[in-house]
């Protein structure tokens, strides 16, 4: 009978990266392939509003990880053994399509990236301002969590992302909105005139190169004449906008970083309002042959002595043998 080998060239740094890899080559189908993987969710959009009505950033993915580090200030999660020879379902979650009719409009929530038995929550919609009898800033979603709702911000997950930012209203006139919570970093709330920013991302090296995914998306001031736009957190999130003359969309978050779109303030004008959240991403390392089914894109490359594949889109299957 023959017995399969084991060879220590094959063992990457399981500080670093949190598990051991496995030579592959005449492993039988009931023996067990250790994956470590990031897997990021789609982001939420920014609100959309009119004048008087502040706008919040869309809250980041959630991000869950074996390298480096994961979201919402949570432990490193443990690798998975999975077998060899069956099918795990992989789905890279699109980000919330941006808002750009009917103000005041809260954005759109992303959708959830998974990978076997990881789920990653999408990132929630901003919130916006309500502006009945007084002028509010709408509140950011939160990071791999709920929209946010006038004053009150979206709640982040657990181990995935970070609560946005409150609105604001100064009783006069300003409402500055938040900006939407990052996987690594709270929104942060609205100023008396300006949008808060969007809270920054986390950097991961699985892909053997340091990149930051989830960061929220920056709210937008309300008030007509200001140039109150909150910036935009690291790792894709985007600025809030809030134009005087000319109205515009708020950028669409960077694709596959799960980063929130800004708010924006669209200046009376229906045509116009926030970008899409990013889309999320799913990255796999490990040492063996992976399979990648039908409904998905992505790319296998080696790194040292590791394979990885990142998947950018799609439901699908993958398995290793």
């Amino acid at each position: 009978m023959a017995v399969t080998k084991f060879s220590t060239s094959n063992f990457y740094n399981k500080q670093k990266f949190g598990s051991i890899g496995f030579a592959n080559s005449s492993v039988a189908s009931t023996q067990d392939i250790s994956v470590d993987y990031l897997v990021v969710a789609g982001g939420g959009s920014g609100a959309v509003g009119y004048a008087n009505q502040g706008t919040g950033g869309g809250g980041a993915g959630g991000l869950r990880s074996t390298v480096t580090a994961t979201g919402g200030g949570g432990t490193l999660e443990s690798a998975l053994s999975l077998k060899l020879n069956t099918n795990y379902t992989v789905t890279v979650g699109a980000g919330g399509a941006g808002k750009k009719v009917s103000p005041p409009s809260h954005g759109n929530q992303g959708n959830d990236s998974v990978f076997a038995t990881i789920t990653s929550t999408a990132g929630g919609g901003g919130g916006s301002g309500t502006k009945t009898t007084t002028n509010d800033g709408g509140s950011g979603g939160g990071g791999g969590g709920g929209a946010g709702g006038g004053q009150t911000p979206g709640n982040g997950t657990a181990n995935q992302g970070y609560i946005g930012g409150a609105g604001n209203y100064d009783g006069t006139q300003f409402a500055g909105s938040g900006g939407g919570g990052g996987a690594g970093q709270a929104g942060s709330a609205g100023g008396s005139s300006d949008g808060g920013k969007g809270g920054d991302g986390v950097t991961t090296s699985i892909s053997g190169s340091s990149t930051t995914y989830g960061g929220g998306g920056g709210g937008a001031n309300e008030h007509l004449g200001s140039t109150g736009g909150g910036a935009g957190g690291s790792g894709g999130g985007t600025a809030g906008i809030q134009q005087a003359s000319t109205a515009r969309n708020s950028d669409n978050a960077t694709a596959n970083t799960g980063g929130g779109s800004g708010g924006a303030n669209n200046q009376n004008n229906s045509a116009y309002g926030s970008g899409n959240g990013g889309s999320g991403v799913v990255i796999l390392r490990y040492v063996g042959t992976i399979t990648i089914g039908a409904g998905l894109t992505g790319t296998t490359a080696t790194v040292g002595s590791d394979k990885v594949t990142t998947i950018t889109a799609g439901t699908g299957n993958v398995s290793w043998s």
